[in-house]
């Protein structure tokens, strides 16, 4: 299958931050000197990467993008792929999640499907001269009152508050960029200027909705499937507003190793390591590379800045791919410097960029959002766009980052200094204005890198718009269309019959059933059923303790057992961990029919 990848066109201009344009060197001209290491508006630390990246000469994605560009059907029909409404195009409307998802958009989201879905058939026929289907026959659902704009934000949370440390979860971002440009950009509070000194950076807190804050992995994988292509739309729809167009290239086919270490798909590597260790998320390599810098080289003094020595990190590369797998790496000959060249050059290494060639120019395209808020949003729906893979990859590196700024009394590594040698890794410039863009770009794309490390927590949790958004799919996947297979009638069958029991013995235990009390299941668990009565106050915490007191969690035995968690199971979500502040009487309000479950967390 062709991969493709977003080009990203401006349509309109908006005011450069001063991160971009300040201390640049123009095209040309040497990048500036800096009077000392510890200038904020040093550049030094990048260029000085970029020089070494050169002279070690290995990217693994250099030809990936083949030249000339597709045409207008085939980008439309790429981007409804992705986003999960394929079938809008096939004329199999009413199969898969399309016809589910539809019904559940905010007007400006449904508008920019009925965009793409317009410029394909125009396209085609143009093209072909052959019938296609008429926007009209696909949104077909009257024109809705202005009170649309708050269909997917939470009833139980209370209505977001435009503070500078703030940022809500509750209405889809793209909403906010047509009140953001009503008044002039200038006059825009939030529109300020970014400067390279650390202290300025803007701060946003996490939310504490009633709901709980739910991580990246505490939801299911079809849940998460699910959450990408809500957020593809809902990306679109952002930079729509903000005058940025996503659009494609065409990549080259490529033929990527399928063994070895360095050059090889995450998804390969991955494989292989779970051969050997089971529920593996992030190559056993970057693992050990990462923990071999945490263990002797945190305190040294231009860690990741001082490149190794150029023979000794090819032997050792050698090394490792001959000897990882069987447990001979003698991972005492590696120095600190030598493993952060590894690191970086496994990186730089990879066949398809850390960032995906899909989404790596919508990465770059936030350099240039003026305003911090809206940086911010971008890269959070980039990240929930990304592969499981690439994501958790990532955030083991941005992990890792986060403790070398913490150590930058010992180091001399701040903030700017770590994210101006990491950019130049993560991003690359490809064509024959390659190098102009890069320095053009240089700033932008280690300030990029600087918030990717400070908000990575914040970036890592899942959008309360976007769970919402998941469970009126899942409302009106549910309500659509009945199985017809014979083999999915059987299962639900079966789970129609393990219900019947579990209702009578439930029913036994407990005769009166009152709103508002749900029935706890702990399989794990000595006592395997609770029920408890729920009030306003009540938490996830507070059900995880009962149990653990009427379990004797405490004793020498009970204490081994892996720590449980509070799930909701099935109703209108697949499956979600609990945030132990998570108030249960708003979770039982806005899933009524889901189960609770008591068990470990798989990560």
């Amino acid at each position: 299958m062709t991969k493709t990848a977003y080009n990203l066109l401006p349509t309109s201009q908006y005011q450069p931050i001063d991160l971009l344009t300040s201390s640049l060197p123009t095209p040309g001209s040497p990048p500036e000197r800096p009077a000392s290491r510890d200038s904020q508006d040093s550049m030094e630390d990048y260029w000085s990467e970029v020089k070494n990246i050169e002279e070690d000469g290995q990217r693994g994605h250099e030809d990936l993008l083949e030249r000339g560009s597709m045409d207008e059907a085939e980008l439309e029909e790429a981007w409804l792929q992705d986003a999960g409404l394929s079938t809008l195009v096939s004329g199999a409307l009413g199969e898969g999640p399309a016809e589910a998802l539809l019904s559940t958009l905010t007007r400006s989201q449904a508008a920019m499907v009925k965009k793409r879905v317009d410029n394909y058939t125009l396209t085609v026929r143009k093209r072909s001269k052959q019938p296609t289907r008429h926007v009209r026959d696909i949104f077909s659902t009257p024109d809705t009152s202005s009170t649309e704009r708050r269909v997917l934000e939470c009833p139980h949370c209370p209505p977001p508050q435009d503070t500078s440390d703030s940022l809500s979860f509750e209405v889809p971002y793209s909403e906010g960029t047509t009140a953001h440009h009503r008044g002039r950009q200038g006059d825009c509070q939030d529109c300020q200027r970014i400067h390279r000194d650390d202290h300025d950076l803007p701060t946003f807190q996490l939310p504490r909705p009633k709901l709980g804050l739910t991580r990246i992995q505490d939801l299911s994988c079809e849940d998460m499937k699910k959450i990408g292509y809500i957020s593809l739309i809902e990306l679109t729809t952002f930079y729509d507003g903000l005058g940025i167009e996503l659009k494609r290239n065409r990549a080259a086919r490529s033929k990527a190793r399928e063994s070895g270490i360095f050059g090889v798909p995450l998804t390969t590597l991955l494989e292989n390591d779970q051969k050997k260790f089971p529920g593996s998320k992030v190559p056993l390599v970057f693992r050990k590379l990462l923990s071999k810098l945490e263990q002797t080289g945190l305190q040294t003094e231009g860690i990741l800045r001082v490149p190794g020595s150029a023979s000794r990190v090819k032997h050792l590369r050698q090394e490792l791919e001959q000897k990882l797998y069987e447990d001979r790496f003698d991972w005492e000959q590696v120095r600190h410097n030598d493993a952060a060249g590894l690191l970086k050059m496994f990186i730089r290494e990879l066949p398809y960029p850390l960032l995906t060639l899909q989404h790596a120019p919508a990465f770059s395209a936030a350099q240039n959002i003026s305003s911090p808020r809206q940086q911010i949003q971008a890269l959070h729906l980039l990240i929930m766009l990304l592969p499981e893979p690439n994501r958790d990859t990532l955030k083991a590196l941005l992990e890792f980052l986060r403790k070398v700024v913490a150590y930058e009394e010992k180091n001399r590594m701040g903030l700017w200094n770590v994210s101006m040698i990491v950019a130049p890794n993560l991003f690359t410039y490809r064509g024959k204005n390659a190098k102009q863009e890069e320095i053009q770009g240089a700033a932008g794309a280690a300030h990029l890198v600087r918030l990717l490390i400070t908000h990575q927590d914040l970036l890592w949790t899942v959008p309360c718009f976007l769970i919402s958004h998941v469970r009126k799919l899942n409302e009106a996947g549910a309500s659509k269309k009945p199985p017809s297979s014979e083999k999915t009638k059987r299962k639900l069958l079966q789970m129609r019959r393990k219900t019947t029991e579990r209702e009578k013995t439930e029913r036994s235990e407990l005769t009166d059933l009152r709103q508002g009390v749900i029935r706890v299941h702990a399989p794990l668990h000595a006592k395997i059923s609770m029920a408890i009565q729920l009030d306003n106050e009540t938490k996830a915490k507070d059900v995880m303790a009962r149990f653990d007191y009427e379990n004797g969690r405490g004793t020498r035995n009970s204490s081994r057992r892996p720590r449980q968690y509070l799930f909701e199971v099935g109703g209108n979500i697949g499956e979600r961990s609990l945030d132990p502040e998570t108030h249960l009487l708003d979770v039982y309000h806005v899933n009524p029919h889901c189960e609770w479950v008591l068990k470990p967390t798989t990560t």
